[in-house]
């Protein structure tokens, strides 16, 4: 085991990790900003603008998912990080200014490109400058930066709203501070972060598989070509000294000797790469799918269900956050000893079981202390397997050639299957109810774990140019 410099490998990788803290801040703070700004706009009956509303976000997550690879190719890494930092400061102070349902809609769209953006690229980053060994704790950072991103969201909002009287009527929330300004100040409160991103990001190095690679697209005899060579040198050099650097170099020669341009999309779609994609491609859906994040996104729905009031509601979600937080760790510490697969088919069985349960909870019109149990259950699941999980396989699936598209490509799916989960469930709760909602959860869980007991492979303590060996033929 070589002797790294941990402290530059954690600060570079916890830099790049904020992309995650704003992705979960920004991708959950609408859920407690819901109530008011729905009241404000006038939206609270319609169940299409609702639903507009808090997928709008998504679509714009798909389109920077898929501009994040092609983008992250030509320009680098380091640079792309730059812009999301920027797209999440601007569209951050623009979704609290506007007070037109059309121009809330349109900020919210540009606050979704950078989640798009950071979702896939922060992870990659990572894996691209991680050492193996560590790499699966070093990616779960980047869902530990999301999930603490999530928890402040929740607070926030708790923090920022303030308490409603039973009395009051929809017309008294709206000219409160509540339905006036409250749910400004919870996307206005994300700039900081942003703010810090963007100084930081500037203090990173670029990926030096990005730099090797770049050095080997016909740059090789020319000065640029040979100073993101010696850059890429240097990074590796700094994270583990020179035969670390020499190693890992050789090892990013050996895997691109019959490839010295980088892949595209045709390239991604061709035979060689058919069942790794498709094995990203199922993991990223999955996640989405699995339900889990509906807790987030809709748990106002989910606890009134439940039987709880909107003050309570908000407390309740912190509860939600804190476990989210406290299992994630779990998983950072076990992700690099347990493995990838056995990671993913508990969590694929477990809330298989919690949403059955969960459904006959609902079905029997079981409310209280129980239901949070049940809730706060799954997301400790979800938080110690799928969710860090995920990002970590996504990232370390593919060849260094075609990893910024094949990325990008899975991150689209992931949004895609978020956005149709986000958008359905009121309809789907609305016509089958909370129970029958929960049980198609269920089955999803059900099929993910047959389908992950049979494809997927374990990834542990390999490095990348010796999982495309194994998984590329």
């Amino acid at each position: 085991m070589h002797n790294y410099n941990k402290r530059f490998v954690y600060f570079i990788c916890l830099v790049s990790a904020m992309g995650g803290l704003l992705f979960g801040y920004d991708w959950v703070v609408i859920g407690g900003a819901k109530p008011f700004y729905e009241l404000f706009f006038g939206i609270s009956e319609s169940v299409t603008d609702q639903g507009l509303a808090m997928s709008i976000a998504l679509v714009g997550c798909m389109i920077g998912a898929c501009t994040c690879g092609w983008l992250a190719d030509r320009i680098g890494r380091k640079k792309l990080l730059i812009v999301s930092a920027l797209v999440f400061l601007v569209s951050a102070i623009m979704t609290g200014a506007f007070s037109t349902f059309g121009a809330f809609l349109v900020a919210r769209f540009f606050g979704g490109i950078g989640i798009g953006i950071a979702s896939g690229l922060s992870p990659m980053y990572i894996a691209e400058v991680a050492p193996s060994d560590i790499r699966g704790r070093l990616v779960s950072l980047n869902q530990m930066t999301i999930v603490i991103g999530i928890l402040a969201a929740q607070i926030a909002n708790w923090l920022i709203a303030d308490p409603i009287p039973a009395e009051f009527a929809p017309a008294d929330i709206v000219a409160s501070w509540n339905g006036q300004m409250a749910w400004r100040w919870m996307f206005w409160a994300v700039a900081f972060p942003a703010g810090v991103f963007l100084v930081l990001a500037f203090f990173i190095p670029e990926s030096p598989r990005w730099q090797a690679m770049r050095s080997e697209k016909g740059l090789a005899r020319r000065p640029e070509g040979e100073s993101q060579f010696a850059a890429a040198r240097r990074t590796l050099e700094r994270i583990g000294g020179q035969a670390y650097a020499e190693q890992e170099l050789q090892a990013i020669a050996n895997a691109n000797a019959d490839a010295k341009e980088q892949g595209g999309l045709s390239t991604l779609f061709s035979k060689p790469f058919q069942k790794v994609l498709l094995l990203g491609l199922v993991i990223a859906v999955f996640q989405q799918w699995c339900g889990t994040n509906v807790i987030f996104n809709y748990a106002q729905e989910i606890f009134q269900s439940a039987g709880y009031s909107v003050g309570d509601v908000l407390f309740n979600i912190v509860i939600t956050g804190i476990a989210n937080v406290l299992f994630t760790l779990i998983a950072i510490f076990t992700v690099d000893k347990l493995g990838r697969r056995r990671l993913m088919l508990i969590g694929a069985g477990g809330l298989c079981l919690i949403y059955a349960t969960l459904g006959c909870c609902y079905y029997m019109h079981i409310t209280g202390f129980f239901m949070i149990i049940l809730v706060v259950a799954a997301i400790a699941c979800y938080a110690m397997t799928l969710g860090p999980c995920t990002w970590v396989l996504i990232s370390e699936l593919f060849p260094n050639r075609v990893r910024a598209v094949a990325v990008a490509t899975c991150t689209f799916a992931l949004w895609v299957g978020s956005s149709t989960l986000t958008y359905t469930f009121p309809m789907l709760n609305k016509g089958l109810g909370s129970y029958g909602t929960f049980w198609i959860y269920s089955l999803v869980c059900a099929l993910g774990f047959l389908f992950f007991l049979g494809r997927l492979p374990e990834t542990k303590g390999k490095s990348l140019e010796q999982l495309e060996k194994e998984l590329v033929k």
